[in-house]
């Protein structure tokens, strides 16, 4: 296998391929294997580092695992600070970091993306793909038994409150439990990029380029992709070392993620004709609440959310059109002590005294299907910034949310339900679950995540309203094809990681088809 990272490369490199592959996430990776096996010369460029359990890389630290596999190392933003932006910046993308939760993309989304146009994404033909990726990251229920309390206390309140849950699907091979899945499995076992399908275009003949971020795809003189140029980065100061890396292909793929990919377009001032470049950015926003019990929860082990409630998925609306509830998925959730310490509310003794009944603090999350998108622009200095304000219909989705989690922790035997918003309101009984009607929740006065980008980059099959067609070519260059979530028309409404796998196959099958 071969991977080159930034201290081996001593001068400018130039390389040659068949294709050439931006990033090495679920989208990247996946597409790589399948071209990589099919006999075709790939080379695999990613921005972060290479990070390896034989090395020891994978301590166990926030702090050095934020800095080391996420991208803007973990403290990136939307523009108003309302969205913590969640990717990954390292060999494996974000699969790295996720929770391995692996949903097929439900039917009546399947739907919606066909009607969109998305032909050759029907449900017939990605079923047998879906079949074979569930078995290549051993994907499968865990049972009760292996569920941390959290998961217990959240069954036990969704039954008391009459809502069915059911187990999530998990991408794991010799789960040893710890609890540290978002800074990276320390044993191989979360079934990532890293463990399955960089390896296995590795085996096939691929090679990969560590610490290279793109700053241009090129072009030939008649407007088809043809390479791209990257510059090294010297990994421990995060800044170009000087040194450059080009690569000639026949195709290029643009795989580099749901906040990078469109950024890398409008950077590298190719085509865009229909105006939707950047626009149409959706990332599933992230609410979340605390709550204090009377016994022991330690939420930060085992398996994060191995249960969760799916009847609220779809929003639901009156005869009249108007919003009443749902519109997203409601789990447990699992925080390390360290990110509990920087988002619980309060200053002082009022937080040292949160923190001192940290092991009693459990918390439950909801990822709303979001339908009013933002977009990705760059500014002046030529660095991407992401527009996105929760508003609307999804506004009413993150309120409803709030109060289904406030509810379900109350049901669940939680004795005070703790909001992190800036005021940090205290709910002492299910009496007080209004406050959320009418919580400031704008301009960062409550943080939410933002971890499944997706759209800035439409696929359809109408050049005058999308940036890709169903082939996952770019309408307006040739050469150039997408195979991550920024040619989603909408999200999937669930974890998006088999669905991006998925779509990456139909790619990888179209591009072979093209390259004749």
């Amino acid at each position: 296998m071969t991977i080159i990272e930034h201290d081996q490369i001593k001068a400018d490199l130039t390389e040659t391929a068949d294709v050439v592959v931006i990033g090495s996430g679920c989208g990247g990776a996946t597409l790589a294997k399948e071209i990589a096996r099919a006999g075709k010369r790939v080379v695999i460029v990613e921005r972060g580092g290479y990070y390896t359990t034989q090395r020891g890389d994978f301590d166990q630290r926030s702090d050095n695992m934020l800095a080391r596999i996420d991208g803007g190392r973990g403290i990136d933003t939307s523009i108003t600070g309302e969205i913590a932006l969640m990717y990954g910046n390292c060999v494996g993308g974000a699969s790295v970091h996720y929770w391995a939760d692996s949903w097929r993309l439900p039917a009546d989304r399947n739907d919606i993306y066909v009607k969109a146009g998305l032909t050759g994404h029907d449900a017939a033909t990605l079923a047998p793909i879906f079949d074979q990726i569930e078995t290549d990251l051993n994907i499968h229920l865990d049972e009760p038994s292996d569920f941390n309390r959290m998961n217990q206390l959240f069954d036990l309140g969704a039954a008391k409150l009459g809502w069915k849950t059911e187990r999530v699907p998990q991408a794991r091979k010799n789960c040893q439990r710890s609890g540290h899945c978002y800074q990276g499995c320390a044993y191989d076992a979360k079934q990532s990029q890293l463990v399955t399908h960089v390896p296995a275009a590795l085996q096939a003949g691929a090679r990969l380029y560590a610490d290279c971020r793109v700053d241009k795809i090129t072009l030939d003189a008649r407007g088809h992709a043809d390479g791209l140029v990257a510059s090294v980065i010297d990994r421990a100061t995060g800044q170009a070392s000087g040194r450059t890396l080009r690569v000639k292909a026949k195709a290029v793929v643009l795989a580099a993620g749901g906040y990078s990919s469109a950024a890398i377009w409008l950077k590298s001032g190719l085509p865009n004709g229909s105006g939707q470049v950047g626009e149409n950015l959706f990332l599933n926003p992230c609410p979340y609440l605390y709550a204090a019990y009377d016994e022991p929860v330690v939420m930060w082990v085992n398996v994060p959310t191995a249960t969760g409630v799916t009847d609220f998925r779809l929003a639901r609306y009156g005869a009249d059109g108007r919003y009443i509830e749902g519109g997203y998925l409601l789990h447990p959730n699992q925080l390390q002590a360290e990110f509990v310490a920087a988002t619980l509310p309060g200053f002082g003794p009022e937080h040292r005294a949160l923190m001192d009944r940290l092991p009693n603090i459990g918390s439950a999350v909801s990822w709303i299907d979001d339908e009013n998108p933002g977009r990705i622009r760059l500014n002046d200095a030529g660095l991407p910034t992401y527009d996105y304000v929760l508003r609307g219909v999804d506004m009413l989705k993150t309120r409803d949310a709030l109060k289904k989690q406030a509810q379900l922790l109350f049901a669940s035997g939680a004795r005070e339900v703790i909001s992190p918003d800036a005021a940090g309101a205290r709910l002492r009984s299910p009496k007080d679950i209004g406050v959320f009607d009418t919580m400031d929740l704008s301009h960062g006065a409550m943080l939410l995540g933002g971890p499944h980008p997706a759209g800035a980059l439409r696929m359809g099959a109408d050049p005058a309203h999308s940036v890709v067609s169903p082939t996952h070519q770019a309408h307006e260059v040739p050469g150039l094809f997408v195979a991550d979530p920024s040619v989603f028309p909408r999200p999937p409404s669930v974890d998006p990681s088999l669905t991006i796998m998925a779509f990456s196959v139909v790619a990888s099958r179209n591009l072979l088809h093209w390259l004749g």
